[in-house]
């Protein structure tokens, strides 16, 4: 009898999802928009499950409420923020949303990092829409348990092709970031905009909390460093940090953020820089850092380093968020 040829290997064509209901209430909205500008998520309480869990994709729902049968759910059209989950859940150490920081405490311990695909608007929710019954039920459910995520394996394909995003997951399981549309925070609309500026920290960036972060996130570069027999000196432009040893010499990036370690923003320079072969670069980002701002002089301790080594960024993991335009000639 002839040997049968092995089975050829195939990829799973499903993959994990949180699915999330995010609620219409002013605060709410207002943390939804700090997520996507940061790319952070977060519970308010840990799932068993969880501590196992390597979801690929998050799916934020919001415009429905939850409170209603699943046949009620399923006539119903809802708007989809489409993650990339690109840091698996951690246990947080820093306030991070509007919230937390007015109240000075942390709400939602459970953090993992997003990154954000694609805004889909009227998905239909029943069993013929890209989400399926159990995905769509998954939603509800969150909704019902004070968003807390609900875990589900679905295939991601009806999702991506939904949203315009060319990617054949059963053969790539990946999604190159420059072929996504990406959204921000912008295109988070409250129903009720607050009738006067918030008291929290809020969406508009805080200079000298800003500044604690970005000094906080170098002096531990520079700790690192240093320990490992490095010359260092703080440049800050065209690079972070110049690091020598011996005959060597290595150019450092230095990034902070209080929110998980998801993207950073770089500078076309920054970018080139990395590319340049005749550099040595590395990227070096300091996440959940802590900043206390009851006092006068912030205070930023404590983060989660990330550490690349001879770092260059790949062209699938870059996407433009702004553009140069050039005025015609009058």
């Amino acid at each position: 009898m002839d040997d049968l040829p092995a089975p050829l290997h195939r990829p799973p064509r499903t993959a994990s999802f949180v699915m999330v209901h995010v609620g219409q209430s002013r605060e709410t909205q207002r943390n939804l928009q700090y997520g996507i500008e940061t790319r952070s998520w977060g519970f308010p309480r840990w799932r068993p499950e969880y501590r196992s869990a390597r979801p690929r994709f998050a799916v934020l729902g919001t415009g429905v409420g939850p409170r209603v049968k699943l046949d009620v759910w399923s006539t119903k059209r809802i708007t989809l923020y489409l993650f990339e989950v690109r840091e698996n859940f951690y246990e947080a150490e820093a306030p991070h949303w509007p919230d937390e920081e007015a109240e000075n405490a942390i709400k939602y311990p459970v953090r993992f990092g997003i990154e954000p695909l694609a805004v889909l608007h009227e998905v239909g929710l029943d069993e013929d829409g890209p989400l399926g019954t159990a995905a769509s039920d998954a939603i509800r459910v969150s909704g019902t348990q004070q968003g807390v995520g609900v875990l589900v394996d679905m295939d991601p394909q009806p999702l991506l092709d939904v949203a315009g995003i060319r990617a054949n997951w059963a053969e790539q399981q990946a999604v190159a970031l420059n072929r996504t549309p990406g959204f921000t925070a912008e295109q988070v609309k409250p129903p009720k905009p607050p009738k006067r500026p918030s008291s929290g920290a809020g969406f508009v960036s805080d200079p000298k909390k800003r500044k604690a972060i970005e000094l906080h996130a170098e002096d531990m570069a520079v700790a690192h460093y240093e320990g490992e027999g490095w010359t260092v000196e703080r440049l800050g432009k065209p690079y972070d940090l110049q690091c020598t040893r011996g005959g060597e010499e290595r150019r450092v990036e230095v990034k902070g953020t209080t929110g998980a370690a998801t993207s950073v923003d770089l500078t076309i320079n920054e970018v080139e820089h990395a590319r340049d072969p005749q550099n040595t670069v590395d990227l070096f980002v300091v996440s959940d850092i802590k900043v206390d701002m009851q006092t006068d002089n912030y205070n930023a301790t404590g983060g989660r380093v990330l550490h690349l080594h001879d770092w260059a960024p790949a062209e699938e993991d870059l996407r433009p968020r702004s553009f140069e335009y050039r005025l015609p000639l009058a």
